[in-house]
């Protein structure tokens, strides 16, 4: 593929990508609101719980295939019935298993309530399995527009459910049929776009050939979800369900920036690295200048968000949600380097080093580990300012890999982000000056806003004037690539 022709791809998938997760992130976030107004932090608390188990069956059911077939070249109609009846297979086994085991857990983390919300929630997971394959045709192709309008109609559908059922005193059973409603509208919206119909084919040699890679993926991404739940597990066991809550509320606040962006990354970087994985050096030009550019927004927001958090808690959820502020301060420090993150682990994927990528995942979960080890004894914030410190470690170990197979030297990689960090740090400390002048909760956040935009802007443009400007024509092509589209 040619420069030009993969330019023009690139933008329209980054396009239809930041629709997709803006938009679908936004109207998330406005049913957030309206939900966390109506329901108790106890309601969230014991969806957290629910959660950990959904979460995990997600990734069991997929296990890795997807990655496997998208970078596949010649992936065929017998590579993508194989995976269909495995995902199937494994849904069902999960479903059944988890029905009969769950009234142990409730008793272990003390809550009966949790046995009936939960086997109704894993009926989503078999609702999961079943559109797997259409997803990965789509992100073959790189049809991201067909992606955004799926995820948008399931988004708006379900969090309507939940919203009407909030408001009709379901409590719990609002979220609980709002995360069914999710996975069975999107798995409605892919097969009403896409028109891929399994038929009667198996194949056990395209399965084993599919999981050599796959393995890999499924053991990075079991570290990732059975760690960043490991903290709602602790919680849930031994602190009451409100601090669950508070917990849950706080780390969907964080994700909802961050996720955001490694959503938009995840999608498009990984199918970008696969197309010129061939060619090093323009493989490194294209992750330095995605490194640079991505950096320069998320670290500064990341830190903006820390310092804003307690007016914005009291704006959007009101004051029975300001205990969450700490545990979200917390998790912004914990999350300011995770895009740049999950970009190094696209790359050496895209590069067929996923065995690498798979130890670098063990080796963060081994400081998280001994930052629980540490910490726990202290309390919550004891326990997140430690999971914010091996994050970061974790970051810094990744960048040793990509120095070996990209040639990327560390003075290099350190000069990629060292000014957006100290932009981000000066426009956080310039809002939190706010705090002494201001009292009104609402003046303050909206103050600080204006004020980290305003500086924000003005010192792109006095020292970063060429990526402000390669923004402003990148905003430019992106738009007409979506009215083109």
């Amino acid at each position: 593929m040619s420069n030009s022709s993969l330019k023009d791809k690139m933008i329209g998938a980054l396009a239809w990508s930041s629709v997709d997760r803006v938009a679908q992130q936004g109207i998330q976030f406005i049913f957030g609101i309206i939900l966390a107004r109506l329901l108790a932090p106890d309601d969230f608390g014991l969806l957290g719980m629910i959660m950990i188990f959904a979460t995990l069956s997600y990734v069991l059911v997929e296990s890795g295939f997807s990655a496997a077939l998208i970078r596949k070249e010649d992936a065929n109609e017998t590579d993508y019935n194989s995976v269909f009846y495995v995902n199937l297979a494994i849904s069902v086994a999960l479903f059944v298993l988890l029905f009969f085991t769950i009234p142990y857990f409730a008793e272990f983390f003390k809550q009966p309530a949790l046995v009936s919300t939960a086997r109704i929630t894993f009926i989503a997971v078999i609702f999961n399995a079943f559109y797997l394959v259409p997803y990965v045709k789509v992100n073959r192709a790189m049809d991201f527009k067909t992606l955004a309008k799926i995820n948008l109609f399931a988004t708006l559908c379900s969090g309507s459910i939940g919203i009407t059922l909030a408001i009709l005193d379901y409590g719990v059973w609002a979220l609980v049929y709002q995360q069914i409603g999710y996975q069975f509208f999107r798995g409605i919206g892919f097969y009403a776009l896409v028109r891929w119909i399994p038929s009667f084919t198996f194949s056990l040699d395209s399965i084993k050939h599919l999981w050599k890679f796959s393995m890999h993926i499924l053991g990075s991404s079991l570290l990732t979800i059975g760690f960043n739940n490991l903290y709602t597990f602790l919680l849930s066991r031994f602190y009451p369900i409100k601090q669950v809550g508070y917990y849950t509320q706080a780390n969907k606040m964080s994700e909802t920036a961050n996720f955001t962006f490694q959503a938009i990354l995840a999608s498009s970087t990984y199918n970008l690295f696969t197309q010129i994985q061939a060619d090093k050096e323009r493989l490194l030009r294209v992750y330095r200048q995605l490194i640079q550019h991505i950096s320069l927004v998320v670290i500064p927001v990341s830190l903006v968000l820390m310092i804003v958090a307690k007016p914005l808690f009291f704006v959007l959820f009101s004051e029975k949600w300001l205990p969450a502020v700490p545990y979200f301060q917390l998790l912004c420090v914990a999350n300011v380097f995770a895009p740049l993150y999950l970009v190094n682990m696209n790359v050496l994927n895209s590069l067929g080093e996923s065995k690498r990528t798979f130890y670098i995942e063990i080796i963060k979960r081994l400081f998280i580990l001994i930052s629980i080890v540490v910490c726990f004894q202290f309390g919550i914030q004891a326990l997140l300012a430690g999971y914010a410190i091996a994050c970061t470690m974790a970051f810094v170990f990744s960048t040793i890999y990509i120095k070996k197979h990209l040639r990327h030297y560390f003075f290099h990689q350190l000069n990629d982000v060292i000014m957006p960090i100290m932009i981000g740090i000066s426009i956080a400390l310039i809002a939190w000056s706010m705090n002494s002048l201001i009292s009104n909760l609402y003046l303050l956040l909206v103050i600080q806003l204006l004020l980290a935009l305003v500086v924000y802007i003005i010192i792109l443009r006095f020292f970063c004037k060429e990526k402000l400007y390669g923004f402003y024509d990148y905003i430019k092509r992106q738009s007409k690539q979506l009215t083109k589209k």
